[in-house]
């Protein structure tokens, strides 16, 4: 028998890429039948490498384990030193499913002449130009069968989703491990959020009450903003599923419902829903309004007016303008509204006192939107549905006509995408009405008896949705009592 010292030093790699596959080939499994393999041929495994929950299929995704044996390989060694003379795997398909990646492999091993390379049954000599085309050839297979396995994976989830069946992965929050059935105690909190959030309600301020209220994921882990957006724009709460980025609907364009009980109304979602896609590629303003850059570190604004008051001081010959700031004085218990300095880019000569401000302001909108009540009582209905059902006949036929080759592909094909655009126009029409009927609710007239206990965030999107701005012009040099005619309320048209 060999003595330690004559034994050829090689890598163990294993790979995981699944739950079934950690059931059926666990990293200790391949790495130990890799020692077997390895002592049986006159080698010793002198270091393990795996990659974990990583695929060998994707073009996109590095396997920084497989990059880590391509670098010893090609140097000889590990970076402790110890030298490497090759790799046991279990079988190929461990190793490598695409052909470039195989490529690679074979490069870094023939790196040097002597190299070993093994699986369960036996040693390969990648030397030689037929057992690399060899080598070549099964990855062709393995890549034609993974191909395979992706198709019916997108087949099997399709006829589910068509049939409204609840998918696997991880338990929804909301529902119960049925994935059907709600769970009391995750089902208020969401359907709560849901309507909050439509009624302008901040992310951050959601987020930070389920911390307080100590709900959890369905993880155990605490809530994030990113979390948090994914759950409200699912479609689940309402019933419905998104598939490939749409919402999926049968023949007619309606929705499928899936088979599980619902948190909100389709009406409640579409307005969160229209809220979400309104931001994409937007910043979102201090007060939720829809602005164009996004400062990097961005945070939720801890005064009411915040981002909406500017300097109506003449500025060299010129309206200032800029948007005044929150500042504090020893002699003013009041937090103070002021004009930042020259430096910052204003004139740094107005401020106001903030709970003055804040207060007049909050009483004009409210007024304003009590006024606006009166005049509107309801939301005039959607006029779009018609026009729906009308395209969605127009495609209907327009398909019926081309499978019976009354028409042909190039008469087809460019009809029935602008009638899909259309659609698609109409429904994004649709979701902004619901967003402003929701928005409409929550500007009720009992608005004036529930801003006491209304959250800062939603305060200030009432505002914002009331107003462009407030100018605030400048009273004089020295102390002035406070005078309401120095504010200019800049409304938005009803």
């Amino acid at each position: 028998m060999a003595s330690d010292d004559e034994l050829i030093p090689v890598l163990s790699y294993a790979r995981i890429s699944s739950d079934t596959e950690k059931d059926e080939h666990g990293v200790e499994d391949q790495h130990k039948l890799n020692r077997s393999t390895a002592q049986r041929h006159g080698c010793k495994v002198v270091a393990e490498i795996t990659d974990n929950d990583v695929s060998a299929a994707k073009a996109d995704v590095t396997r920084d384990g497989f990059e880590t044996m391509l670098r010893a390989l090609r140097a000889g060694r590990l970076p402790d030193g110890q030298v490497v003379r090759g790799v046991v795997v279990v079988a190929d398909d461990r190793l490598v499913r695409r052909a470039g990646d195989y490529e690679r492999f074979v490069d870094a091993l023939t790196y040097d002449d002597g190299r070993v390379y093994a699986d369960a049954k036996g040693p390969k000599n990648l030397y030689s130009e037929d057992v690399e085309a060899m080598g070549l050839f099964g990855v062709v297979i393995s890549k034609i069968e993974v191909r395979k396995i992706q198709r019916r994976l997108r087949d099997n989830h399709r006829s589910r989703a068509e049939r409204g069946v609840p998918v696997g992965g991880t338990r929804p929050f909301g529902w119960n491990a049925d994935k059907k059935t709600l769970n009391e105690a995750e089902a208020p909190y969401l359907r709560q959020a849901i309507r909050d959030f439509a009624r302008g309600k901040s992310l951050t301020a959601i987020c930070a009450e389920w911390r307080d209220a100590g709900v959890k994921t369905t993880l155990g882990n605490d809530w994030t903003l990113r979390s948090l957006k994914l759950t409200l724009w699912n479609p689940r709460s309402c019933g419905w599923r998104r598939y490939r980025g749409e919402i999926l609907r049968d023949e007619e364009g309606n929705p499928i419902v899936g088979q599980w009980e619902t948190v909100v109304s389709p009406g409640e979602w579409e307005a969160v829903d229209a809220l979400f896609r309104a931001r994409q590629g937007r910043a979102v303003g201090t007060g939720q309004e829809i602005g164009e850059v996004l400062p990097e570190n961005f945070s939720q604004a801890r005064h009411l007016l915040t981002g909406l008051l500017r300097c109506g001081r003449s500025h060299d010959g010129e309206l200032c303008g800029t948007a005044l700031r929150v500042s504090r004085h020893k002699d003013v218990k009041s937090h103070l509204y002021v004009c930042p300095s020259k430096a910052a880019g204003g004139c740094g000569g107005l401020g106001r006192r903030g709970d003055l401000v804040d207060e007049y302001v909050t009483e004009a909108v409210l007024a304003k939107l009590e006024e606006r009540q009166a005049r509107a009582a309801s939301v005039e209905p959607w006029d779009g549905e018609d026009r729906i059902k009308r395209l969605i006949g127009k495609r209907s036929t327009l398909t019926d006509r081309w499978e019976e080759d009354e028409i042909s592909d190039d008469v087809y094909f460019p009809r029935v995408k602008k009638i899909e655009t259309q659609l698609k126009e109409l429904r994004a029409e649709k979701a902004r009405w619901e967003a402003r009927a929701a928005r409409a609710e929550a500007t009720g007239g009992d608005v004036r008896e529930r801003w006491s206990t209304m959250h800062l965030s939603q305060k200030r999107a009432l505002l914002f949705e009331a107003l462009h701005a407030v100018i605030v012009s400048p009273s004089g040099k020295g102390r002035k009592p406070f005078n309401p005619d120095l504010l200019k309320p800049v409304w938005k048209e009803d």
